[in-house]
């Protein structure tokens, strides 16, 4: 299967592209940046590189030209919490324009199967319910990121509602060595002895999925996927409290002895974003970013587990795997 994926150098497009090629598929990867490390990683794996940028349209039609896939991932985007409103339109431009721009381009080009990867955060908070792919979003967006992925998924919709060739993959909170989520940021953080013993929210809970696990999913979304069906790879459900022993276990510390209320919570992130832009660190600790840590998103992989054979690991299994291999990175001599 000859194969292009955008967001290939990304935390999940680097697996994606892995378990493309594991298969055998002939992989090619829109890079802005075929010079950097992560796009020639990819290409000493055996991707092919094809230099593309998402808010470029006519980039889009020569990489689909050149490369005439039989299937499309679109995985790129842009993820961050906390982003200033200076930086809103360019996160809209590349999350919601270039999911249309896309989307059209590979069916005008007659691509057969598309596969865009949206996020169960697209669908909203689901408080103590858990969620399928019929879930109806009824919550309001906690970040600027959730609105550019709540309408992202509105437009992979209506493509689909036209009779297109597309499929929607939702994962939810993905996790692992790299992630550049809050969470990631934070359990980096804890690890290394650099956090209080302050949290918040500790009965919100959330559904983990480790990056390779939803990268194999995306896969097999691609491979085996009914058209115009959306799959939600979601893992499994763990409150932050249980996600905080777990996390303590592992580094041998600590859980929080205080749990801040929302208004307390929300205050300090404030005060700690325009602090860590100062030190040239993402704004892991935002507004943004606690407001939508008392959110929930519940879900149900049940659908991607029957009829594609997608597996989770458990979420504890997950966190430890990924804490002890930042606890081994921080002991490795450089």
């Amino acid at each position: 299967m000859n194969v292009l994926i955008t967001g290939g150098t990304g935390f999940i497009g680097r697996r994606l592209v892995a378990a493309a090629l594991r298969r055998g598929w002939t992989v090619s990867v829109l890079a802005r940046r075929p010079e950097s490390p992560q796009a020639r990683g990819l290409a000493n794996q055996g991707a092919s590189l094809v230099m593309g940028d998402l808010t470029d349209r006519e980039s889009l039609v020569r990489g689909l030209d050149i490369t005439r896939p039989s299937l499309v991932f679109h995985n790129a985007g842009w993820y961050e919490l906390g982003i200033p409103r200076r930086a809103r339109r360019g996160m809209w431009a590349v999350n919601v324009e270039a999911t249309d721009a896309v989307l059209s381009l590979a069916i005008q080009a007659g691509v057969p199967r598309v596969v865009y990867t949206s996020s169960t955060l697209a669908f909203g908070d689901t408080r103590d319910e858990i969620a399928d792919e019929h879930w109806v979003r009824s919550a309001g967006e906690a970040s600027y990121y959730e609105a550019t992925k709540a309408e992202a998924q509105r437009i992979a919709v209506r493509h689909q509602q036209a009779g297109e060739p597309i499929l929607i993959a939702a994962p939810a909170q993905v996790m692992g060595p790299g992630d550049h989520s809050p969470f990631g940021h934070l359990a980096r953080w804890y690890v290394r002895g650099r956090l209080p013993r302050v949290g918040w929210a500790p009965d919100s809970a959330f559904t983990f999925g480790h990056v390779e696990d939803v990268a194999e999913g995306l896969a097999r979304v691609g491979e085996a996927g009914r058209l115009g069906e959306t799959y939600f790879l979601g893992g499994h459900i763990m409150t932050v409290r249980q996600m905080m022993q777990i996390w303590a276990d592992v580094a041998g510390r600590r859980p929080p002895g205080m749990w801040l209320p929302r208004p307390l919570a929300v205050a300090q992130a404030s005060l700690a974003a325009p602090l860590l832009r100062l030190a040239g660190q993402p704004t892991f600790l935002s507004a943004e970013s606690v407001r939508s840590s008392f959110i929930s998103l519940r879900c149900s992989s049940e659908k991607a587990r029957r009829e594609l054979g997608v597996n989770f690991r458990p979420a504890d299994q997950a966190w430890r795997e990924t804490l002890e291999e930042e606890l081994g990175a921080l002991s490795t001599p450089r």
